[in-house]
């Protein structure tokens, strides 16, 4: 049992360690030692806390056995991205600039995993400010699946973690995709929150009005069990929703006969290698198989108007969240981010404006959309991963980025509305594909009761990595 007790879900370790049939001691120290071993080539870690999480692992030993049990994150490791405040503890957000960045509080959401016995393993590698490009002086995560293949964008050290075994957990963040990047090309699942179900207090920002923070997992019902932790009104953070926050797992085992999902098949086919568009398309007759209404629906006519929108807002947003180092400091940026702020220094509260009322316009036609519907969906991203170069990694930022690449996350951005990926096939080349499901604010149960459906029907969930980062 040791031998596969890292690629456990949650679902799976939760009754074993409440159960005493595993200790968090010993857990603790198998995924420590498994980071310890492959880490090293994988780079999904930025700082690993092995003495607090070791600490932390005693400490919940100490109370399962006097009776105490919290609920299913009581003695499981998981991991944070690295935008996560973490007392004592440098928090880098990617960022050469952050280097000597040591909080003296914990963001929310690690401090609510403390509150659930959850072991804390340490802090992910991400992207420069959790946007597209790496510091030079930080490290690039692998992809799990290939080496020296797209891991994802910002969350990538928080997927390939999941993916390998090396967090049963984890925390990423969304502001054009990078939960669902992250795990859709690592083969993991990824739940978005609506936007306000999650506290951002102590997390880094890049664009205040875009920033989303969620779990990826090994399964749907995980991520409801650990978007139930983290997930409240904070009054630390006055944009958190004060919504009671529901069972997150009501709806596990239920199925989704009668649920109405919503399907633009051009949308979800057009531009993509067909490999993956097939995949999609079996994902929906699943559900369509299990019970689900299958209802055609349509994308807004000027969506990729609306995706134009984003570089605008996100890079003057990205401006006013460094303005403490950028551009004093703006030597100490890497080559990709360093563009993006500059573009940001470029925009004029009339672009701004502009941008603002093309995105108001996307989540009203959005609104319409989802009329009628329970759920939508599409695919988690635009292509499966793809060679990623040191270039492409480091920078300069390009030129021109294509905006036609985010059509299947920046619109769930702007809505700030909730979104599940789903390990739905695998590519030609036996890379990851990701079914991604979109529903109504607050729907994050009905979602994870989707995903769990799917996840009944089907066995892409349970394919790990290749584990070409153990070969000598």
């Amino acid at each position: 049992m040791t031998e596969a007790l890292y690629y456990h879900t949650i679902t799976e370790l939760a009754p074993l360690i409440a159960s005493k049939a595993v200790s968090p001691v010993e857990v603790t120290e198998i995924i420590l030692k498994r980071i310890d071993a492959v880490d090293g080539r994988l780079k999904a870690y930025a700082t690993v806390m092995a003495e607090q999480a070791m600490a932390q692992a005693r400490a919940a030993e100490r109370e399962i056995v006097a009776g105490t049990y919290r609920g299913p994150l009581h003695g499981v490791p998981v991991a944070v991205k690295d935008l996560c405040f973490t007392t004592g503890v440098r928090t880098m957000g990617g960022s050469a600039v952050n280097a000597d960045l040591v909080p003296d509080f914990d963001a929310t959401v690690v401090q609510r995993f403390n509150e659930a016995g959850a072991v804390m393993l340490g802090k992910l590698n991400l992207t420069e400010g959790a946007m597209a490009g790496y510091n030079p002086a930080l490290n690039v995560p692998e992809n799990p699946w290939k080496a020296g293949y797209w891991p994802g964008a910002s969350s990538s050290g928080s997927g390939a973690a999941t993916a390998a075994g090396l967090a049963y957990g984890t925390l990423g963040s969304d502001t054009g995709g990078s939960i669902r990047h992250p795990a859709a090309v690592c083969g993991t699942v990824g739940l978005k929150p609506t936007w306000g179900r999650v506290s951002r207090y102590g997390v880094l920002n890049l664009a205040e009005s875009l920033d989303h923070v969620g779990p990826l997992t090994r399964s749907s019902a995980d991520a409801g069990i650990v978007l139930q932790a983290i997930a409240g009104l904070d009054p630390n953070d006055p944009t958190s929703l004060p919504d009671p926050v529901p069972d997150m797992l009501a709806g596990v085992g239920k199925g989704v006969r009668g649920l109405r999902i919503g399907w633009d098949e051009t949308y979800a086919t057009r531009d993509m290698a067909p490999d993956f568009a097939q995949a999609v398309v079996e994902g929906v007759r699943v559900m369509e198989r299990l019970g689900a209404a299958i209802v055609p629906v349509s994308m807004p006519a000027r969506l990729l108007e609306y995706l134009a929108a984003w570089p605008v807002l996100c890079t003057s947003e990205a401006l006013d969240a460094h303005r403490e180092h950028y551009p004093s400091q703006a030597e100490g940026y890497g080559p990709w981010f360093r563009g993006w702020l500059e573009r940001g220094a470029g925009v004029s509260g009339a672009d701004y404006a502009r941008a603002n009322a093309l995105r108001a316009a996307c989540v009203g036609e959005l609104r319409v959309m989802m009329q009628g519907i329970d759920l939508l969906a599409c695919p988690s991203t635009s292509q499966a991963a793809y060679l990623f170069t040191p270039e492409q990694a480091y920078g300069p930022l390009p030129p021109d980025r294509d905006p036609w690449q985010s059509r299947f996350t920046v619109p769930m951005d702007f809505a700030g509305l909730p979104t599940l990926s789903l390990p739905c096939g695998l590519s030609e080349a036996g890379l990851p594909l990701s079914l991604q499901f979109v529903g109504h604010a607050l729907s994050e149960p009905l979602l994870v009761q989707a995903g769990d459906a799917y996840e009944s029907a089907t066995e892409w969930h349970k394919l790990h990595p290749p584990e070409w980062w153990s070969e000598r």
